[in-house]
């Protein structure tokens, strides 16, 4: 099939699960209050909830940096940015294409390779994942109570049996076959390696593996620590944010705001363009904990994953207009000739 055919085909599907999830969300819930929930918003919040998000989307350029140096070569700052901007403009329209397309920019205006900025985007993606489970861990730590309640709630559904006893034997099935799942996972990677497909996933967890370990190269291991922390802090500011754009939901506090960032984060995993339906969804489901209503839930999650997607929309378009602008000077070829004797 012409691969264009088929990345045309992947983008519909990636599309029409974030509309599924987006129609589930909207499922019995009433679309007048959501309407009037967002157009009573204050919206003045998001203006440093927006300078929040455009701070952290620096600083990721200023690590995307350090990740760099340890290969030789030290791009531009501005270009590194407006690099990173573009590829999450790029993230709106087909996923995973603003990691190429970042790439490729400053291979084309700074002379570093692309295919070695390629292990410095999988250790991002790496330690981005590792944040996210940490996220999730102090998500549950801090509200035990609750969250564990609900989870628990949940685990009992999932392992009673039909008279309403707990069943262990389910649990010793479920145990067993996660364990069996891995080695089978582990037997099929090393055994079918021949195949494409697999040893593209095999080469994926070798990828993974080797970014979360090339920090050791790093000199000032500290200082990237700093900034992955750093990303995430404004990630969750910015957030809380929110809850003070939507009113009657500022008194949530600060651990609804990490509930909100940590399953909104999984929502975004989901390959729908830009997260959308898939993030507004996951923001729903975690706020019903917190007793907030599905259309309060929808309406918060609608109003950040708007600010969200309207700076990248925004700047991402600026800096594709300012990339080639800035860079000018340095690929112009001179008009003139020296000037010769007479």
């Amino acid at each position: 099939m012409n691969k264009k055919i088929l990345n045309i085909l992947q983008y519909l599907l990636f599309l029409g699960v974030g509309i599924f999830l987006l129609r589930l969300s909207l499922k019995d819930a009433n679309l007048q209050e959501i309407e009037e929930d967002i157009a009573s918003a204050n919206f003045i919040y998001l203006i440093p909830a927006t300078l929040m998000l455009l701070v952290s989307h620096f600083i990721r350029a200023v690590r995307w940096k350090i990740l760099m140096e340890p290969l030789g070569y030290k791009p531009s700052l501005i270009n590194t940015f407006l690099a990173v901007l573009i590829g999450y403009w790029a993230n709106l329209a087909f996923p995973r294409l603003g990691e190429v397309l970042k790439c490729t920019i400053l291979a084309k205006y700074e002379k570093v390779p692309a295919d070695k900025l390629v292990g410095t985007i999988v250790a991002e993606r790496a330690f981005d994942v590792v944040n996210l489970v940490l996220m999730l861990a102090v998500t549950i730590g801090i509200q035990y109570q609750l969250l564990g309640s609900y989870a628990g709630e949940k685990f009992r559904q999932i392992f009673h049996n039909k008279a309403g006893a707990f069943s262990y034997s389910s649990v010793f099935i479920v145990i067993i076959s996660i364990v069996l799942g891995f080695l089978l996972v582990f037997y099929l990677l090393n055994r079918l390696a021949h195949i494409s497909f697999v040893h593209k996933v095999r080469q994926l967890l070798k990828g993974i593996w080797a970014g979360l370990t090339s920090v050791r190269n790093i000199k000032n291991k500290g200082w990237f620590f700093f900034h992955t922390i750093m990303i995430w802090v404004l990630y969750l500011l910015s957030t809380y944010m929110g809850f003070f754009a939507m009113e009657g939901m500022s008194g949530y506090g600060i651990k609804a705001a990490f509930s909100a960032l940590s399953f909104g984060s999984i929502g975004m995993i989901v390959p729908s363009p830009g997260g959308i339906g898939s993030f507004q969804y996951a923001v729903q489901q975690v706020l019903l904990v917190y007793d907030i209503s599905p259309e309060k839930g929808l309406s918060l999650g609608m109003l950040i994953w708007i600010a969200q997607t309207g700076i990248i929309i925004i700047f991402g378009t600026i800096s594709f207009i300012l990339l080639p602008v800035i860079n000018k000077p340095k690929n112009e070829k001179p008009r003139f000739h020296p000037k010769q004797n007479i």
